[in-house]
């Protein structure tokens, strides 16, 4: 029996396959430690623009969110008549722009066929959005916006530029504090 160590999985041409830890993969990579963790992304940005406009080398540093989770925010009921009106919407941009196509290449009534592709888009559009809510069976009856947010964002650092960092950081601290 081998152990995991002894033969790791193997990708492509048996090339030893290890999972990507860095985009730059190939490239060392740089200690670095956290100098700074804000509630928020507005501080964080903040901070590290406080940093640039004090003339540090702003290429050292990350601004990471830390515990991700995924909020899904309910907009609003979806019915057959509102999947219409938003297919109406989507497929009268569709008919414009096929319009329009046929209008450059037409010697004919140029208004014309580009009214006709609105029309015709929007109908079509129509349609299969009212199809398409109907096929769902109210299995989602509501639309919803989904974003990832982090409960805090830690501004990292290279190791070697570290304490230049703290320093920046801590006068801007005060500053924002008004002790200063």
């Amino acid at each position: 029996m081998t152990t995991p160590t002894e033969n790791p999985p193997t990708g492509p041409a048996g090339v030893p396959a290890t999972p990507a830890t860095d985009p730059t993969a190939g490239a060392p990579t740089v200690p670095t430690v956290s100098v700074a963790t804000y509630p928020d992304y507005a501080q964080a940005q903040q901070a590290v623009d406080y940093l640039s406009d004090n003339r540090f080398p702003v290429e050292k540093t990350s601004i990471v969110g830390t515990d991700l989770r995924l909020v899904e925010n309910v907009l609003g009921r979806m019915t057959t008549v509102r999947a219409a009106l938003a297919g109406t919407a989507s497929g009268a941009w569709f008919g414009l722009f096929i319009g329009l196509l046929f209008g450059i290449f037409s010697d004919s009534n140029w208004f014309g066929l580009i009214f006709a592709g609105l029309l015709i888009g929007a109908a079509w559009g129509a349609i299969f959005g009212a199809i398409a809510q109907a096929m769902t069976g109210g299995r989602r009856d509501f639309t919803s916006r989904s974003s990832l947010q982090a409960s805090q964002y830690a501004v990292i650092v290279e190791t070697d530029a570290a304490d230049d960092a703290r320093q920046l950081l801590t006068r801007l601290n005060w500053q924002t504090s008004g002790a200063g």
